[in-house]
């Protein structure tokens, strides 16, 4: 049962963790937010963005500050995946007879960055399917379990589409968000530049450690959910396939494929640490919404009208979310997607 006592300490250590974070990188709230949400939740994490902007220095600061062991592994067409997972070689004793012995490969840690994961072939980029949903390892028929807990918070580039392969349905699926990370503000890039001119590296010191990241996650797995909040969560996610009996208006025109079950279960994992984050002892309309969009918009297969009409992902979730509110008379006034948010966020539902 979750105490007053437990609340206090998972928000006590959320700060510590965000202030340290902030320590290496400028700005970035809803990123920074997101990547941690996803963590304590226990999911995996695309950071979608152009160069520069911080992907790769965000990762390497979460590894400082939950002090877990941390492998980057660079992808490339030429990658394979024994260059991943590891493979048995051959050694000898000291008697002299050969026998084989397991090498394992950069996979076998608690966080993993995949750098530009698009550019490895599909055959490397499978060899990450079971290790980021069974944490395991399979190598010549031999399963080897992953330590807890086990992260990959991977990185691609959105315009530079020379010499990539899109990943695959079933590994976009994988990931519990996908988040984009968007170019910095004046005031943050002068901020950047001057970081950087007293040192590249980072500085952020451990917050927590890995048993204290998966307590957190216990904490949060406790948060009740009522029950119209849960309807209306897995209502948000049924309503992107246009064929369901809870299908939406946008869903019918623009979405060719909705999401998978998985949806639904990363969005009400994620609005529980939510919660917990805003200091409540249940979960909101607000959490579910909020979530939404990086739980669902990798997760939809757009139709040939969304494309040409250049809808993205996000405003077809914001219309799903505006009829879905509408429908069950829980808001007045549209909802507003990240992309518009500035000064002000729109709240949804009741707290």
């Amino acid at each position: 049962m979750v105490t007053e006592q437990n609340i206090q300490k998972f928000s006590t250590q959320c700060k510590n963790i965000f202030e340290q974070i902030g320590r290496d990188v400028i700005g970035q709230k809803e990123v920074v937010e997101g990547a941690v949400i996803a963590m304590i939740a226990g999911g995996n994490v695309l950071l979608e963005g152009v160069p520069g902007v911080g992907k790769t220095r965000l990762v390497r600061s979460l590894g400082r500050v939950f002090d877990l062991p941390f492998s980057r592994i660079q992808f490339t067409p030429d990658l394979m995946p024994a260059d991943v997972t590891g493979t048995n070689i051959i050694v000898k004793d000291e008697n002299g007879n050969s026998n084989f012995q397991f090498q394992p490969g950069p996979i076998f840690s608690n966080i993993i960055l995949a750098d530009e994961i698009n550019r490895a072939t599909p055959k490397t980029q499978s060899a990450l399917l079971e290790a980021m949903q069974e944490h395991t390892v399979t190598v010549m028929g031999v399963s080897r379990k992953l330590e807890e807990p086990f992260f990959v918070l991977a990185t691609q580039n959105p315009v530079e589409q020379d010499g990539t392969y899109p990943l695959p349905e079933a590994q976009m699926d994988r990931f519990m968000f996908k988040i984009i990370v968007k170019n910095p503000s004046l005031d943050e890039l002068m901020d950047i530049v001057n970081m950087t001119q007293k040192t590249m590296a980072e500085v952020a010191d451990a917050a927590c450690n890995g048993a204290d990241l998966l307590e957190m996650r216990a904490t949060a797995n406790q948060i009740p959910v009522a029950e119209e909040v849960l309807r209306y969560a897995m209502m948000l996610c049924s309503a992107t396939h246009p064929d369901s009996e809870c299908a939406s208006e946008a869903a019918k025109k623009y979405v060719r494929l909705g999401a998978s079950p998985r949806a639904g279960q990363a969005l009400i994992s994620a609005a529980k640490v939510k919660a917990l984050m805003d200091g409540r002892f249940n979960v909101s309309y607000d959490d579910v919404n909020a979530l939404a969009y990086p739980v669902l918009r990798h997760r939809m297969k757009l139709t040939f009208e969304a494309i040409a009409e250049r809808v993205s992902a996000d405003e077809i979730v914001k219309m799903i979310i505006d009829e879905l509110m509408h429908k069950n008379k829980l808001i007045d006034e549209p909802a507003e997607a990240p992309a518009a948010e500035q000064e002000k966020k729109h709240k949804f539902g009741r707290k």
